[in-house]
């Protein structure tokens, strides 16, 4: 196994682009009041068409993605309800939900635990400096918010992913902050499957004008955490964010294991496509890796799921090995 680099063939749904959050790096919200909520019917006739094509089982997950209604909003019963339902509604039509929309409160986790395989947020940073700078409107990402999540998911025993976010303003010394704290907790829970190291790249609705994080910034994050993270912690980078072959290849020769969800496109990004499956498969042979699928959910953890849930993945393990 050692030469395997995983991915997870995946589609996202998009609830609501809205969010009271205003990160100034940001290319995926817009202003609360300005986007219609998906529908149960819409989300009904995409997964339909996903079911129709999905012979060769090019969708495993679905990626439950969402921007952010306020905590005291009169509008957050809904948006979680919706969010709720339509991960329900995936389970109904053979997906495996992962959910990533933002901190829950503890009774929203519990609930949503009911009806997804893992779940995910990202610390970004545990500085707090980046409050006075790209992350000054947006009350969510504040270092202690992202901390207690990752602490709940582990007392709820939901498998988890986290990561940083690269380029934005912060130092090394602020990375080894942020993944030393992710080790602990994770040490304490045992619950977090993957570390997402993402580059930050450039898009077009953004506040501020940021430089992309290079290659070689996110080779140095990538050895960084390798370091210091528990072995059992996968390392996973954005393949689609990673501009050159070489700077590829050469996280993945540092440590780096997974390359995450895959699919039509990246809605957080939305200027930075998918490489072709075949092409990653390609590349990869040539260096000596082969790339293979897995689900949501590393094997390990099954048996922290309900019986439903646990139904409902054992009919991939069939086809999947991971």
């Amino acid at each position: 196994m050692e030469n395997v680099i995983t991915y997870s063939p995946a589609y996202t749904l998009v609830p609501t682009f809205e969010c009271f959050n205003r990160c100034a790096y940001c290319n995926f919200r817009v202003d609360p009041g300005q986007n219609d909520w998906m529908s149960i019917a819409t989300a009904t006739e995409k997964l339909s068409a996903l079911q129709d094509q999905n012979t060769n089982h090019d969708v495993i997950e679905l990626l439950m993605l969402a921007g952010e209604v306020h905590p005291h909003s009169p509008k957050r019963a809904a948006w979680f309800q919706r969010i709720y339902d339509l991960c329900e509604l995936a389970l109904q039509m053979g997906f495996l939900p992962h959910t990533n929309v933002g901190p829950l409160s503890p009774e929203e986790m519990a609930q949503m635990k009911q009806v997804n395989v893992s779940m995910g947020l990202m610390l970004e940073q545990l500085t707090p400096k980046l409050l006075s700078t790209v992350h000054a409107n947006a009350p969510s990402k504040h270092p202690k918010v992202r901390v207690q999540q990752l602490e709940l998911a582990g007392k709820l025993q939901i498998p988890f992913t986290t990561g940083l976010l690269l380029g934005v303003g912060e130092s090394q010394d602020d990375w080894r902050d942020s993944l030393t704290e992710i080790d602990r907790i994770h040490a304490q829970y045992h619950h977090i499957q993957e570390v997402i190291l993402q580059p930050y790249q450039p898009g077009q609705t953004q506040a501020e004008i940021i430089p992309a994080c290079q290659g070689e910034t996110l080779l140095q994050a990538v050895k960084i955490a390798r370091e210091i993270l528990s072995a059992d912690i996968t390392i996973q980078i954005p393949p689609n964010l990673v501009r050159s072959q070489g700077a590829l290849i050469a996280c993945i020769d540092s440590g780096a294991r997974d390359l995450g969800g895959i699919g039509p496109i990246d809605e957080v990004n939305p200027d930075y496509h998918h490489r072709d499956r075949t092409y990653l498969q390609q590349l990869l042979q040539a260096h000596g890796w082969t790339l293979q699928k897995r689900l949501p959910i590393y094997p390990k953890y099954d048996s922290w799921l309900s019986e439903k849930l646990t139904s409902a993945v054992e009919k991939w393990r069939t086809h999947v090995r991971t």
